[in-house]
């Protein structure tokens, strides 16, 4: 017959067994998306139809949006202040190695000038036999050999420490202004925290106001951001490839004479669109009196912008978009995201791509249609 003791300890063995069998339970995490973060939910917030909490969600996705300006300008300046000091220690460096060369060729200078070199042109000239002659040449080959070299360097090493100073001079002034955007971006952020402050004590239910901005905030960062970068990053892949689709697309190109008339339309666009990535299909482009907007939904995240187009001649002739508005969720998006998408995503169009010496003088957009005039440049 088992005794108790045996089968206590029969049972803790098989428990024990049991256990490092069974792997231990991973913790569960949501994801939606790149950047995705355990404990926000993947689904968006719930938009209130209340304006005032509108208004405030809108300043908590602003404050969050100059925050993260504020710390690209502080990094770009940490960064600016590094490069700063380094062409000025170079600065000082080639400084103090050009003055001896400067001595060198302000001696060869003043030896021309003063005449001293008159006299190997005399000997030269007085020579007396083809052996003298030759001797008399190769010296004065070597001397004028010597001079142009000394004048050379001297000439080198000041074009490249003007360029330091240059430089240097370019990214104080860089840093000034970096520093002024710096400290403009600081009152901003603190008069709307202020005001948020404000508007959530005059809530109803000042807890529950500040656990939906926070839970707001949360998602944005880590979903919704992401979200509107991908739209932008697809469209400023697509349009590399629209040069190309205008050729090849029958009625799109005219040629008169000397100029080309260029007729995109939305049907056309959309089109296009759909073809380069599929994530268009539920994102629509609309021309209209001299502006186009754009919208798009997927499940719970809904995306609309409006801009134009205007010509830029330089650094090369192209049709810019600019962004004068997006829209997230019903929420407008800050000035410092619409600029910090721009610089980052370029969805520009370039006649050049087309045939080079293509260049865009006149643009217009009305009644789903955009009109550019294209001329030749040669």
């Amino acid at each position: 017959m088992v005794s108790r003791n045996t089968v206590r300890r029969l049972f803790a063995a098989m428990v024990v067994l049991t256990c490092i069998a069974m792997p231990p339970a991973s913790p569960v995490y949501l994801s939606a998306g790149s950047g995705f973060t355990s404990g926000v939910s993947a689904s968006p917030p719930s938009m209130p139809d209340n304006e005032e909490t509108r208004k405030l969600l809108e300043q908590t996705l602003s404050s969050a949006e100059i925050e993260r300006e504020i710390a690209r300008i502080t990094a770009e300046q940490q960064t600016l202040e590094r490069k700063a000091a380094v062409l000025e220690q170079e600065a000082d460096a080639k400084q103090s190695s050009i003055t001896d060369q400067q001595e060198r060729a302000g001696a060869v200078v003043r030896a021309y000038y003063m005449g001293e070199r008159d006299g190997l042109l005399t000997a030269f000239l007085s020579a007396k036999s083809i052996s003298r002659l030759f001797a008399l040449f190769d010296y004065y080959e070597i001397i004028m050999g010597q001079d142009r070299r000394t004048l050379t360097e001297y000439e080198s090493q000041y074009k490249d420490l003007k360029s330091t100073l240059t430089a240097a001079r370019r990214s104080s002034q860089e840093l000034a202004e970096l520093k002024t955007a710096l400290e403009e971006q600081q009152k901003r952020v603190l008069a709307l925290n202020k005001e948020i402050e404000g508007g959530i004590k005059a809530s109803t239910d000042p807890e529950s106001m500040e656990r939906l901005l926070e839970e707001f905030s949360k998602y944005w960062e880590n979903i919704g951001l992401h979200e509107v970068q991908k739209y932008f990053k697809a469209l400023a892949s697509a349009m590399k490839h629209l040069p190309e689709f205008v050729q090849n697309r029958d009625g799109v190109l005219v040629r008169k004479g000397m100029t080309y008339n260029l007729a995109l339309s939305e049907k056309d666009l959309n089109e296009f669109l759909v073809s380069q990535n599929p994530l268009f299909q539920d994102f629509r482009f609309a021309f209209k009196d001299n502006s186009i907007s754009a919208t798009g939904k997927s499940g719970g995240l809904s995306l609309s912008l409006t801009g134009r187009y205007a010509i830029q001649q330089e650094p090369v002739n192209g049709l810019m978009f600019h962004v004068d508005h997006v829209v997230f969720n019903g929420l407008e998006l800050p000035d410092t995201t619409r600029q910090a998408l721009e610089e980052e995503f370029d969805l520009g169009f370039y006649p050049s791509k087309i045939v080079s010496f293509l260049q865009a003088t006149e643009v217009a957009s009305s009644d789903g249609i955009l009109r550019v005039k294209l001329s030749l440049s040669f």
